[in-house]
């Protein structure tokens, strides 16, 4: 799995969201281009934004135990796999405007470096490593850049 941590696969990564277009056509699944990469910032609004409700009890014990392996594993997503209601996307989204917002979080996330995120908390699945970390936000990204083709 490639580090999203190291600033070449940051930028190889930032080239394939460039290469999306408006007209993008997905391969699989029934969101937009505008929706996908609306549905990847809620990665990065779990880490920098208030916005989403952190989960406790029951749920967060259920996310530890069931999904946090398949998310921050080197194995890649299924196709058509279900998705968290965080991440459901079902409004149109201005393609611009969330693709700009990608590339920024993708950027901070690079300049904060791995030993930032090496034992942070996670707003799901308790403290992550850092490698953990990186194979969350590239495996994600890799998944949905792919379903469009990038």
């Amino acid at each position: 799995m490639k580090n999203i941590f190291d600033k070449s696969v940051t930028e190889e990564t930032i080239e394939r969201i460039n290469s999306l277009q408006p007209t993008s056509q997905r391969k699989w699944g029934k969101m937009s281009v505008g929706q996908m990469l609306a549905h990847c910032n809620v990665t990065y609004e779990l880490v920098y934004e208030k916005k989403h409700v952190k989960p406790t009890g029951l749920k967060r014990w259920m996310l530890k135990t069931f999904v946090k392996n398949t998310v921050v594993s080197e194995k890649p997503y299924k196709r058509n796999s279900r998705t968290a209601p965080e991440f459901l996307i079902t409004e149109e989204k201005n393609f611009q405007a969330e693709k700009e917002r990608l590339i920024a979080h993708i950027e901070k996330t690079q300049n904060l470096g791995s030993n930032h995120f090496d034992g942070k908390e996670s707003h799901s699945f308790g403290q992550l490593n850092k490698q953990e970390w990186s194979n969350m936000f590239y495996k994600h990204l890799d998944h949905h850049l792919s379903q469009f083709g990038a």
